[in-house]
């Protein structure tokens, strides 16, 4: 897409679930987004210090502890940057049980949203104008937000859609149906060479997907 503006993105994983936090930022800003800040957010603030970024927001895609477990550290670092997630997700925030920490025997709260999003909005900053949709299954008000202002275009898919596979549906409140209707209304309907940023694993691609993923393949 000509003059599409550069992304410069850091994928930062961290343990115990190997989920992945992404920086997004583009080139020549010093404003970024933090997608699904994770268990070790000293990782997080040390790459946003090195690379002389400050946040705009921390945009969760959806509640779930290895989601979230950064977002009191990086408030308490830049105490006026606000905290996003979907409006179904919002009040697993504050509950260790929807969060799912506390059924993993480490419960813990993050800060209350500050800002929640729905179906068919679009959510800017830092120079993104993101797309945001909702496909629950995973957890109930999971989001997924799409960046269409470059070519190809981006997902920021959270546990949605992964390099060969999908997120888990046997949590509570989740649904496999759900997820797989929400996957084929949503994403596969994307041009196929649109690049999906998961929650956990490497990038895959739309195309790639409907081809092969043996959960969701067309």
């Amino acid at each position: 897409m000509p003059g599409s503006p550069p992304l410069r993105l850091a994928t930062i994983v961290s343990n115990p679930f190997s989920e992945n936090t992404y920086i997004a930022s583009i080139e020549g800003r010093s404003d970024c987004l933090v997608f699904d800040p994770g268990f070790e957010p000293g990782k997080i603030i040390d790459r946003l210090e090195a690379d002389d970024l400050e946040p705009a927001a921390l945009v969760c895609t959806h509640g779930h502890s290895d989601h979230i477990a950064g977002n009191a550290a990086l408030k308490q670092r830049w105490p006026n940057v606000p905290l996003v997630i979907g409006q179904g997700d919002a009040a697993a925030l504050t509950d260790p049980n929807l969060n799912l920490s506390a059924p993993f025997g480490l419960p813990f709260v993050s800060p209350p949203a500050d800002r929640v999003l729905v179906e068919g909005e679009t959510f800017s900053a830092a120079g993104f104008e993101l797309d945001v949709a909702e496909i629950p299954g995973h957890s109930p008000g999971h989001i997924v937000l799409i960046w269409r202002a470059v070519s190809p275009n981006y997902v920021f898919g959270g546990d949605v859609l992964f390099q060969g596979s999908i997120g888990r549906t046997d949590f509570p409140n989740g649904s496999f149906e759900h997820l797989r209707d929400g996957i084929h209304a949503k994403l596969f309907t994307l041009a196929d060479d649109t690049i999906v940023l998961p929650g956990h694993g490497e990038p895959t691609t739309i195309g790639i997907e409907k081809r092969t993923n043996p959960f969701v393949s067309l």
